[in-house]
Order: structure tokens, then C-alpha cells, then sequence
């Protein structure tokens, strides 16, 4: 896993399944127009202070989501329905 770089933007929000494909996730609120596309956007950065990369997946509303797969979410001892703090930055690879 790279470094993280300096995050670019943080929010908190809860961890929900997303409806059209199931998957556990957090929805990051402005996203689209943040990194100014509607594509997916490889991040990385901290999840409740634990380093992270993914690639953010739009969902069709300008907003993308965050994929929390099942590791992830048992190193934050966290899950659906819990709120989790983001900090990310768009990575190259």
C-alpha cells in the first residue's frame, strides 16, 4: 500500500449498503463535484485513523461511493449503521 498523502478532504458519515449493487459502503456527500468527474477516482487516506486505498465508484447522482470491504471494516471495528471519519486525497495508481 502507498503512503497516504496529505488529506485533500475529510467527512464523517455512517456506513450503509448501497441499494443497487449491495455493497458496504460510505457515500461521500459533493464528491462529484470535488474531483470534478463523474468516473471512478482511486483515493487513499484514513478511515478512523487506519490507513486505506479504494476506488471511489460513482452512483449515478454526482455522489460517489466508498467501498468498505469486509477487512477494512473488522480492522475499524465498525459496520452498517456505525458513522466513520474520511480523509482522502486522489492517488495516480
Amino acid at each position: 500500500m502507498s503512503t497516504p498523502t496529505p488529506a485533500k478532504t475529510s467527512f464523517t458519515a455512517p456506513i450503509t449498503t448501497e441499494a443497487n449493487s449491495g455493497w458496504t459502503c460510505v457515500v461521500m456527500p459533493g464528491s462529484g463535484d470535488f474531483f470534478g468527474t463523474r468516473k471512478a477516482v482511486k483515493v487513499a487516506g484514513l478511515i478512523d485513523g487506519h490507513d486505506f486505498e479504494a476506488t471511489l465508484l460513482p452512483i449515478g447522482d454526482g455522489t460517489h461511493i466508498v467501498p468498505l470491504k469486509a477487512a477494512l471494516r473488522k480492522r475499524i471495528n465498525k459496520d452498517v449503521g456505525d458513522t466513520v471519519a474520511i480523509a482522502l486525497c486522489r492517488r495516480d495508481t
